[in-house]
């Protein structure tokens, strides 16, 4: 069930970011709603709560291509993201494991 609401994970320069606080975001099917998309989440990553799920509806964008034949147009599809928060919990016990093993496992 999972598989049919998450498309995809997305990964963008400000995803990346926001990563390392324990946000995610990820490509799910139109039709989702948010109580779907939170249980096809936490079903996907078991012992993982979530505080919240945002959604949105990215639209597609108008396309031009110059061919030999002349000038192609067409269009992006629109897709729908969900944006999910974590318990601040999970989001501080986190930030402690990393704070307490540097990097390559060695200690700051």
């Amino acid at each position: 069930m999972s598989n049919d609401i998450l498309i995809r994970p997305l990964v963008t320069e400000k995803l990346t970011a926001l990563m390392e606080n324990g946000h995610y975001c990820f490509q799910v099917a139109k039709g989702a709603n948010k109580v779907e998309i939170r249980n096809a989440v936490e079903s996907r990553y078991p012992g993982i709560k979530i505080k919240e799920v945002r959604t949105m509806v990215v639209r597609g964008k108008r396309r031009t291509q110059m061919t030999r034949r002349g000038r192609v147009e067409g269009r992006r599809s629109a897709y729908k993201k969900s944006h999910r928060d974590p318990d601040a919990r999970q989001r501080a016990d986190r930030l402690l494991r990393r704070n307490l093993v540097g990097p390559f496992g060695v200690r700051p």
